[in-house]
């Protein structure tokens, strides 16, 4: 065999081998594709999608696991980015938190310990903005309404219309940065942010941060979540 021969037949067989590769690969992704949905996105997918929540909840999640903060100096300004729940004002002075049946007034809860802290909002579109928030820790929040709830997995919260919600697991939830949050960059929440009261929770995309609290649910049930039904990573964490 000639060199110019040896080579054609190497180049044969490289080609035959990408080509068995790229026809595996393909077949796989449309398995995936074609695999039963589950909310709106591919059971193989949504697998995949609980299988990286799992490492980095039991790797990498912890209370000393913080997101990083800054100073003042670097707070920017942050976009509405979306108004599902919050389509109109609100009476702050009528509103009410619901935990349990009960009704808890704004000034219930800013007897809780205040908390501050400058982060990153990172949306998961891709950009992000510096920014202050001020509120109360959901932990402290769930201590004083809900002793006893942080032994179960998961909290619900919705808007007061019920039509925007998220689900968190516990760990989560109980974050020392985790905030019900009342003032941003150093003024009230406006209506366009979630006033009175909307969820900061910097371990994880803008899309759980969610505007204007009408409901926190604790159960052993894992919530539903409105963009985890849209296709979206339910755990969504940063």
């Amino acid at each position: 065999m000639t060199p110019e021969q040896e080579i054609k037949l190497r180049t044969r067989r490289s080609f035959l081998a990408l080509g068995a590769g790229a026809a595996g690969v393909a077949g796989a992704v449309a398995l995936a594709w074609n695999s039963p949905m589950e909310d709106e996105i591919p059971g193989a997918l949504r697998s995949a999608l609980g299988f990286n929540e799992k490492v980095v909840r039991a790797a990498l999640f912890s209370d000393t696991h913080l997101a990083a903060t800054y100073p003042g100096s670097a707070v920017g300004r942050l976009k509405k980015n979306g108004d599902v729940g919050i389509e109109q004002p609100v009476d702050a002075a009528a509103w009410r938190l619901v935990t349990g049946g009960r009704q808890i007034s704004m000034d219930e809860i800013r007897q809780l310990p205040r908390t501050e802290e400058t982060i990153d909002f990172k949306c998961v579109e891709g950009w992000s903005t510096i920014t202050r928030f001020a509120g109360v820790r959901l932990a402290d929040f769930t201590a004083k309404f809900a002793p006893g709830a942080e032994r179960k997995g998961y909290v619900a919260l919705e808007t007061p219309d019920h039509s925007y919600y998220v689900g968190l697991d516990m760990p989560s939830a109980l974050h020392p940065q985790t905030l019900l949050a009342y003032e941003m960059n150093g003024a009230p929440l406006n209506d366009d942010h979630g006033a009175p009261l909307r969820l900061v929770i910097p371990t994880k995309y803008g899309i759980k941060n969610l505007k204007r609290i009408g409901s926190i649910e604790y159960s052993n049930d894992r919530p539903r979540d409105y963009w985890a039904e849209q296709g979206y990573d339910w755990y969504a964490g940063l």
